[in-house]
């Protein structure tokens, strides 16, 4: 059986894809008029089929259901402003909505008048402008509670913080195409409308004009829609008062923090309610719903407590906690305890990750690359920091896009050194082939760029080169938003070593012979050494390469 939160999910997600081809729709003003009737032709051929459109008012039934089921189902009204913003908006909306839906789809269904953009749009912005700014609006608050909707969903993914920025572009540019292709629209209709029979023609597209009784109908659906939906309100805000006086007879439970702090609170709010009620920093990335565990506490109890839902059990399971953690805002204690959180107030969706998690950390085979500009800083003392700034950049465009095209990932760039991990999907044979292909491909993307560069530059850029495999701790390190995929180990050191020693060879790329031997390459024509490192017993082999191209050409194929 489906959960609230499934169901929620699903038919937010089937609103969302309304929403979203209806401003795709409404941006067809940008165009004309026409290409907006055009589209539209298409998006009611789609959503008005009979299935479709018991689902999508299904959907939207449902979804303002369990906005109603999540206000009553709160014990405190104290929460983050995003959640807040995300409730407020789901119960602004529908009232909004009223007219609008009166005024298109029901006038249709009743009496066959076709909604048209024509006719909508010269409406809205004409005869009733109030109601067109009104539209704008809606648009707006229905857009940005289904932006807070999806990031509470997909923050918690580890790829989010490295899309974000591009997503926030979509997020703002989408509604702002839509709005302005809505008043595109709307003002090429009010021209086309000048004369009288025109717009006739547009508001009713031959059908007669609606009869006095007709319109009367329309009002008084569109009161009772509004007046119903703010008696509900006020229902959902009266059984929780109800609920609330009921509470307090049930006794006191008396809840204590690691800070002495006590709470005393009537019994049937969850541990993470209680800290906000009380104002304490509680962290929940995902809002209370059980699904990021960063509101974790550590429970002790003189008399037992609820036991955990088997959804609850399933993240205890998972993260492998002893029977004393609980989630936060799953307990609802109905005794005196003690809790004491397991992460800060502040903590994000990385903290909150299971052992075992990619960016987690972990021990494996990586191959460690490390890549360094020769006589940076020759080039740089006499540029201007824009200069240098612009160049870096093109330099790292130049050195990453090798990288990610061999298949790797540049996790570090510091002043003119790049970092990059090999293998952490593939294993460390398909590696080791990736990052010697890597290797040529940084040396060509380097010389192409001081090629382009030549008139302001003194030489040709050169690049040094150091490759090693070896086992490694991988996993996100750093604080708050400076936390990143990295490696830590005795290989990472040997790779940069490598690095460095290629200014003493006078050569692009050095690599240890335990690369080479997991790539399948053959050394015959490199020359050969032995060299000592600090704080490694056994000297290591190493195979110095004057051009990287050559090895990137003997490398057997990546893939």
């Amino acid at each position: 059986m489906l959960s609230a939160r499934q169901v929620r999910l699903a038919s937010g997600l089937v609103l969302f894809v309304f929403i979203t081809t209806h401003l795709a729709n409404h941006a067809l003003g940008l165009i004309s008029l026409d290409a907006m009737e055009a589209g539209r032709r298409y998006f009611i051929a789609f959503w008005r089929q009979p299935l479709v459109s018991l689902t999508l008012y299904s959907s939207w039934t449902t979804h303002v259901a369990l906005a109603f089921w999540a206000l009553y189902q709160r014990r405190t009204l104290r929460m983050p402003v995003w959640e807040a913003a995300q409730l407020a908006l789901g119960l602004a909306i529908p009232p909004l909505l009223v007219s609008h839906v009166v005024g298109t789809r029901l006038t249709w269904q009743l009496y066959g008048v076709e909604d048209a953009y024509s006719r909508v749009t010269l409406a809205l912005w004409l005869l009733t402008p109030e109601s067109g700014w009104r539209q704008l609006v809606v648009i707006v608050l229905a857009w940005v509670h289904a932006m807070i909707g999806l990031h509470s969903i997909v923050k918690l993914r580890a790829w989010y913080p490295r899309a974000a920025p591009w997503l926030r572009g979509v997020v703002v540019i989408f509604p702002v195409l839509a709005m302005l292709g809505f008043i595109s629209g709307a003002r090429e209709a009010t021209e086309l409308a000048q004369h009288p029979d025109v717009r006739r023609q547009m508001l009713w597209h031959g059908h007669p004009a609606l009869t006095a009784p007709e319109v009367a109908m329309l009002d008084r659906l569109r009161e009772s829609g509004w007046y119903g939906y703010v008696a509900l309100l006020a229902a959902v805000l009266g059984a929780r008062a109800v609920r609330r006086a009921l509470q307090r007879r049930r006794g006191r439970i008396v809840v204590t923090y690691p800070s002495g702090r006590r709470v005393s609170v009537s019994p049937g709010l969850s541990v993470l309610e209680i800290s906000r009620d009380a104002g304490i920093p509680h962290a929940s990335v995902c809002g209370g719903r059980g699904r990021c565990t960063t509101c974790r506490v550590r429970v002790s109890a003189a008399r037992p407590q609820p036991a955990p839902t088997e959804a609850e059990r399933r993240v205890l399971l998972r993260l492998k906690l002893p029977p004393d953690v609980r989630l936060a805002c799953q307990l609802q204690p109905t005794s005196d305890l003690t809790v004491t959180p397991l992460l800060p107030a502040t903590a994000t969706a990385a903290d909150g990750r299971v052992a075992g998690d990619p960016d987690s950390g972990r021990e494996q085979e990586v191959v460690v690359v490390f890549a360094d500009l020769r006589r940076f800083t020759r080039l740089a003392e006499h540029r201007l920091p824009y200069d240098v700034v612009f160049f870096l950049n093109r330099y790292f465009e130049a050195v990453g896009g090798a990288i990610q095209r061999s298949g790797g990932v540049a996790n570090q760039y510091t002043g003119d050194g790049v970092m990059a991990l090999f293998g952490l999907e593939v294993g460390a044979t398909e590696g080791s082939r990736q990052a010697l292909v890597a290797a040529g491909e940084m040396v060509k993307s380097v010389a192409a760029l001081s090629e382009a560069l030549a008139a302001d530059l003194s030489e040709p850029l050169r690049i040094g080169i150091g490759i090693h495999v070896g086992p490694a701790v991988v996993g996100r390190m750093g604080y708050a938003e400076a936390s990143y995929l990295t490696a830590v180990g005795d290989t990472v050191h040997v790779a940069a070593r490598l690095e460095t020693l290629t200014k003493e060879y006078d050569c692009e790329l050095i690599f240890s012979e335990a690369v080479a031997r997991r790539a399948g390459l053959s050394t015959e024509g490199f020359a050969r050494h032995e060299i000592t490192l600090r704080n490694r017993a056994e000297p290591l082999t190493v195979l110095v390469v004057p051009s990287a191209a050559a090895v990137a050409s003997g490398a057997p194929a990546v893939g």
